[in-house]
């Protein structure tokens, strides 16, 4: 059984929800971030970076145990365990790739930022970083909007890909954002039909704090 080691946060629910999705069998371990439970010595040692998620999986390559860290990482992992949701076709797989990386190199670290200023005391400083940080997770959510014309999934054709995992895991706070769909239907209708799913809903229902 998989070990996942995480917190209730956008990063971790894109593992529970793509454990959920390929029927892996796992048990969450909780990281409190917020009392710094992502640096003690026995997390480090399978999280070198201090940041959740990561996961253990006890009957890894050769049935050996192997650790993953880094979001990115575990979902191309679980997607070549399983052979699921991540294409074996290297032209099919292409889409795939562009799209988890667009997501773990912007979707993820702008928001994120505008996460951090919001929560600052009132002023220039956060009043600069939410408008700054702001006005690119609004360019993001417009790409990911003008991505969607015409398709149900992120990626692929016919069904959702660990690329639609990643990038739902951060437009779940989209409100956090200050980023309503009101001007984003294809993403608004992707969002829909993704939460939907039962898998997903269970990925995002299990308790990870």
């Amino acid at each position: 059984m998989i070990e996942l080691h995480t917190w209730n946060t956008p990063n971790g629910r894109k593992i529970s929800v793509a454990l959920e999705e390929m029927g892996l069998p796992y048990t969450v371990k909780t990281v409190n971030i917020g009392k710094d439970e992502q640096f003690e010595p026995a997390f480090l040692a399978i999280s070198p970076n201090n940041r959740i998620p990561a996961i253990v999986d006890p009957d890894g390559p050769g049935g050996q145990p192997i650790s993953v860290f880094e979001s990115g990482a575990i979902l191309l992992y679980l997607g070549e365990k399983t052979g699921r949701f991540l294409p074996t076709d290297l032209r099919e797989r292409v889409p795939v790739l562009e799209w988890l990386m667009w997501q773990m190199g912007g979707f993820g670290p702008m928001p994120g930022q505008v996460h951090h200023f919001l929560m600052q005391p009132d002023g220039p400083a956060k009043e600069y970083g939410v408008a700054r940080y702001g006005k690119e997770t609004k360019r993001l959510y417009g790409v990911l909007d003008r991505r969607l014309a015409g398709r149900d999934f992120v990626a692929t054709e016919g069904g959702p890909s660990i690329a639609d995992f990643a990038i739902l895991g951060w437009a779940w706070r989209h409100e956090r954002h200050l980023v309503p769909f009101d001007d984003l239907p294809n993403v608004a209708a992707w969002y829909e039909r993704m939460m939907a799913r039962p898998a997903v809903q269970r990925g995002f229902e299990v308790a990870l704090s």
